[in-house]
């Protein structure tokens, strides 16, 4: 797969709630979302908590940027649990002095302030998008509260973000030639690789051709949306019809050479990979084992004389002396 060559893909995303919530889950990959063909799995978002629950172990918060509202998991760790049970026993307080003790605790009063929240304070998250029952969440790896008295954090977001949509998240995919400008393999072999690599990852039986194509989008080249004044619009296949023409060469080429094949051509386009086709091997396993017992049934002694193969087998002698000239000697003549 190509995805690792897409710089957002190893990047947290700041896209608007709205995006993702209405982003595409792949198909293949789990867990993986397209944004305007670029993979993405986890996000960075800044909004406002507009509702909240408490667990033993997390928090939930619903987060608003202003475009939706979005389910964050926010797990609580291990010196977030201890801090909740000491404040439970209760610590004595000191009569004076420097108390490393205390002072900790309140290191730990602060972190705690910061990590848990009330509705309507600001709140920034980081982690990956999950779907989980047909509902999209963030499993949130880092957050905190966002102490924006001024609201200069919001302003600042709210200007750096639709910038980052129009450079990079509103941008297609483009992936660059080598250095001594010609592509390693041509954009076919590059498909019948990448399909091939999926079905050795994922132990693929059987697939539709809709089940693959979004590994392909990464190979199809984006047409700009506006040409120059002095130049006239050229007419061209578009990018899907591209993506078809693709994925058709690609599977016509992975069928020559065996790797997969359709048991019945109809309207639902259904193909199996042979490596992993248990009936196939079944059937070969079965064919080759008949020929075996055949050849020992001819070995001792024909005792199916009618079978094909044994009848071949017991006229190879009379072929070969009919062809030497030397017929069968006849040891005597009855008077």
């Amino acid at each position: 797969m190509l995805w690792g060559l897409d710089p957002i893909f190893s990047a947290f995303a700041r896209l608007y709630v709205r995006d993702i919530l209405q982003m595409t889950e792949s198909t293949q990959v789990p867990g993986i979302y397209f944004y305007n063909s670029h993979p993405i799995y986890k996000v960075d978002v800044l909004g406002t908590v507009v509702y909240q629950r408490e667990r033993e172990d997390f928090f939930c918060y619903g987060v608003d940027d202003g475009t939706g509202v979005i389910n964050c998991l926010c797990w609580k760790n291990d010196v977030f649990k201890e801090e909740e049970n000491s404040s439970k026993s209760g610590v004595k307080p000191s009569d004076g002095g420097f108390n490393p003790v205390s002072e900790l605790k309140k290191l730990r009063q602060a972190q705690q302030s910061r990590c848990r929240l009330e509705i309507g304070e600001l709140l920034r998250v980081r982690g990956p998008v999950k779907t989980s029952r047909q509902q999209r969440e963030i499993m949130a790896s880092c957050f905190y509260k966002v102490n924006d008295p001024v609201m200069a954090v919001q302003i600042a977001w709210m200007m750096e973000v639709p910038q980052l949509y129009r450079q990079c998240y509103d941008k297609p995919l483009e992936l660059q030639p080598t250095a001594t400008g010609e592509s390693a393999v041509s954009s076919i072999g590059k498909a019948t690789n990448i399909i091939k690599d999926f079905f050795k990852q994922k132990s693929v039986s059987r697939f539709r051709p809709y089940d693959v194509q979004d590994l392909l989008q990464p190979l199809i080249p984006r047409q700009p949306q506006t040409a120059p004044a002095d130049q006239e619009p050229v007419a061209g296949p578009s990018a899907c019809q591209q993506l078809r023409q693709l994925l058709k060469d690609a599977l016509k080429i992975l069928q020559d050479e065996g790797i997969v094949y359709r048991k019945v051509k109809s309207q639902d386009e259904l193909y199996h990979v042979t490596a992993q086709d248990k009936d196939l091997l079944i059937a070969v396993k079965d064919i080759i084992k008949g020929g075996l017992q055949e050849r020992e049934v001819c070995r001792q002694g024909l005792p199916h004389p009618a079978h094909p193969v044994c009848s071949q087998a017991a006229l190879q002698p009379e072929c070969e002396q009919s062809r030497t000239g030397a017929g069968p000697q006849i040891t005597g003549v009855q008077q």
